[in-house]
């Protein structure tokens, strides 16, 4: 009973947090489109959540949806660090396809390298958790798998994304 309670207490959690991140991304970037591609990243996040799991034999639990939590705001960030420099070189004049693929090379580093690190950082309560510390594994699985699954998919994907959305964008506005 708790357990289920604790869950609907992280549902709740979640819708909050994901509409204070989308208002503040609204206000960021003065329109609703673009807060729109950085929360399609989390999806992202849930399939790498879900394989870490599945590799590792580990059920969904508490703490793994506190990882996932955790994850979806470094998640956001990654996103947000692409969409961000995207945008600015659009103001800055650049055509929407020379601008991703100018910001996906400038950006993919500084992305890349926290993923790594952190990833890197929780790797040993990972795979080498034991006695005491062996309960946060699936908090770190979550943390960890969601990370590097979502950098990939933020890299390739979310770039694709964006264009569609401003081709979108474009045909309303037409």
């Amino acid at each position: 009973k708790r357990s289920r309670e604790n869950f609907a207490d992280m549902k709740k959690t979640a819708v909050i947090s994901l509409g204070i991140i989308f208002f503040i991304l609204a206000v960021l970037f003065k329109t609703i489109l673009d807060p729109l591609v950085v929360l399609f990243s989390i999806p992202f996040a849930v399939v790498g959540v879900i394989l870490g799991h599945i590799i590792f034999g580990y059920n969904l639990q508490f703490l793994s949806v506190i990882g996932l939590l955790a994850l979806i705001g470094i998640v956001v960030n990654d996103s947000l660090i692409l969409i961000d420099f995207l945008k600015k070189l659009r103001k800055d004049g650049k055509d929407k396809i020379e601008a991703t693929m100018r910001a996906c090379k400038v950006r993919a580093r500084p992305i890349i390298l926290t993923s790594v690190t952190t990833f890197l950082g929780i790797s040993p309560l990972i795979f080498f958790a034991t006695g005491q510390t062996k309960f946060l594994s699936p908090m770190a699985v979550s943390l960890g798998f969601g990370l590097l699954f979502a950098t990939i998919l933020i890299l390739i994907v979310l770039p694709c994304f964006y264009l569609i959305m401003d081709d979108l964008k474009e045909l309303v506005i037409k």
